[in-house]
């Protein structure tokens, strides 16, 4: 498993106090004239990678120069156990907390908020010049993806379709995706067959998919947007005719049943710090904006209010501790 890790380490300062800013913005806050300074760890989903990302950067952009943000990829799973731990401040995730990994953090003492910040969908792809699939039924998916599978050439699936080896990547056992994805199709989440070429980094999925003439595979649908050109995306039919991801079916519920909600979990002691609960409010401001520049359905702005409205009623609580 591969973790990949970026850092947005600008140079110049700027200036938002804590709570001020928790409920009366950025402007409030270069008026009273504080500076922000500090390091923001965040690590977890390859698929909430970049929208965490670029808000990010686009935080930096905006004048919050003394704050040192690295966002890292080790997969949801592993993203939780670290979170749990007390190793960082945010994690991505592609799926709800499990049980187990609550009970970690509980056991930690880490007590945390989830905030979804997008939908997205699961792409099904194929190697860019194959000619012969275009759609699979969810059976299908299931009878490739299914643990103990035997199906090892595409004539298998339909005989019509040539006897060439299917090739298969998708992420590991520790990502959100690989559990959402298993939950759907196979019908148990974690439950798949393990002969398959497998990373956390949906970018190694990329390169798989495009070199091998044979491949199939699943990953983001962000990461589909970014690398259209060298990838066939396939569709998929559960029961109600074929449906390729895209904004709109994401966004209107009818790729089913692969699109789902992203989340970021937060550290609750260190949404105390100034760096970090601009940095939390400014995300849940920008979010709309940026997922769609990154390949993510954005929520209605019903639901990005409502979390703005939880996290300023988060800051006063813990003032007042």
């Amino acid at each position: 498993m591969m973790n990949r890790t970026r850092t947005t380490s600008p140079r110049h300062l700027t200036v938002v106090p804590l709570l001020a800013l928790a409920l009366l913005g950025c402007g409030a806050g270069e008026r009273a004239g504080h500076t922000l300074r500090g390091t923001i760890e965040i690590d977890g989903s390859s698929t909430v990678f970049p929208v965490s990302e670029a808000v990010a950067e686009e935080f930096i952009a905006a004048g919050n120069r003394g704050v040192r943000v690295t966002v890292g990829v080790s997969g949801t799973g592993g993203g939780f156990k670290r979170f749990c731990a007390g190793e960082t401040a945010i994690g991505n995730a592609s799926r709800p907390i499990k049980e187990s990994e609550r009970e970690l953090c509980a056991r930690n003492g880490i007590e945390f908020v989830e905030f979804p910040v997008a939908y997205d969908g699961i792409a099904v792809v194929a190697h860019a010049d194959n000619t012969f699939v275009d759609c699979l039924t969810t059976a299908e998916l299931r009878r490739v993806w299914e643990p103990g599978s035997e199906v090892r050439l595409w004539s298998e699936l339909r005989p019509e379709w040539p006897a060439r080896p299917i090739q298969l990547y998708g992420p590991g056992p520790n990502n959100g995706t690989f559990d959402y994805f298993t939950g759907a199709i196979v019908g148990k989440e974690g439950s798949a067959r393990t002969d398959y070429t497998a990373s956390a980094d949906a970018n190694i999925l990329v390169q798989g998919v495009s070199g091998d003439a044979g491949s199939l595979g699943y990953f983001g649908y962000a990461y589909f947007e970014q690398n259209r050109e060298r990838l066939k995306l396939l569709g998929v039919d559960a029961g109600q005719g074929c449906v390729r991801p895209s904004r709109e079916t994401i966004e209107a519920g009818t790729y089913t049943p692969l699109a789902r909600p992203l989340f970021i979990y937060v550290n609750r002691t260190e949404a105390r710090r100034p760096e970090v609960l601009a940095f939390l409010r400014f995300y849940l401001e920008q979010a709309a904006s940026l997922a769609p520049q990154v390949g993510y359905v954005p929520l209605d702005a019903a639901a990005y209010q409502r979390s703005l409205a939880h996290l300023s009623e988060l800051a006063v609580a813990d003032e007042a501790r």
